[in-house]
């Protein structure tokens, strides 16, 4: 007599567990990709937060300049019987200019003030550095509270003499493109004269720059 032989199978508790071992190494995968894209937007929420810091740090610190030297300005008004204010010389010798539209190497297309106003990067050429009221702070080595709003370079600036300030309508200054207004007549002041004044300044990182400018009449002489 023959007896067949029977091949034991698995159990249905064995068949299971290499199901849930499956099942386990797909969900892995899947908060692995959650993991990771969670982690790439906070990065990416870190970058914009320091850009929006850096940006703020370079608007201030233009500002901030433009408001020193128009102070600047104003005070050596005070001075005018002994020292002149006059392009070349005392508070603006080195980094003043005379507006003259037809002078290519200051104000042509490639002209150093054309491109210190328009262009990207930093420029320092012909420019004069701001280091606060007191002439002495730099802004990239401040300690303190104050270390938190370092930046990555000291803010630079230039002035520009328009020519003396006329009335809408007036010509014979320098700046008769109207840079005082148009409209009306009248003879221009001979002592009062209107100075641009350009600042270029950075954040915490050096790429981020920003130029601005404001207009300011202070007597020359």
């Amino acid at each position: 007599m023959m007896y067949a032989r029977s091949c034991p199978r698995p159990s249905r508790a064995h068949r299971q567990r290499g199901v849930v071992l499956i099942v386990a190494l797909i969900f892995l995968v899947l908060l692995t990709i959650l993991a990771l894209s969670a982690s790439g937007r906070s990065l990416l929420q870190e970058r914009m937060a320091g850009g929006l810091r850096n940006t703020s740090l370079a608007d201030m610190a233009a500002e901030t300049t433009l408001r020193g030297v128009e102070w600047k300005l104003w005070t050596s008004t005070t001075k005018l019987t002994t020292a002149p204010l006059l392009c070349g010389s005392g508070v603006l010798a080195g980094n003043c200019y005379r507006y003259d539209p037809s002078n290519t190497a200051l104000y042509g297309a490639n002209g150093s003030i054309t491109k210190f106003r328009t262009g990207a990067g930093w420029i320092t050429t012909g420019t004069a550095t701001y280091k606060g009221a007191d002439g002495s702070t730099d802004f990239t080595a401040l300690t303190g509270n104050q270390k938190t709003g370092a930046l990555a370079k000291n803010p630079v600036y230039l002035i520009e003499d328009m020519g003396t300030e006329l009335p809408p309508g007036a010509s014979g200054g320098l700046h008769e493109s109207g840079a005082t207004g148009t409209g009306g007549s009248g003879a221009g002041s001979t002592s009062r004269h209107v100075y641009r004044i350009t600042a270029r300044a950075t954040g915490a990182d050096a790429n981020t720059v920003r130029v601005m400018e404001s207009t300011f009449a202070a007597k020359s002489n």
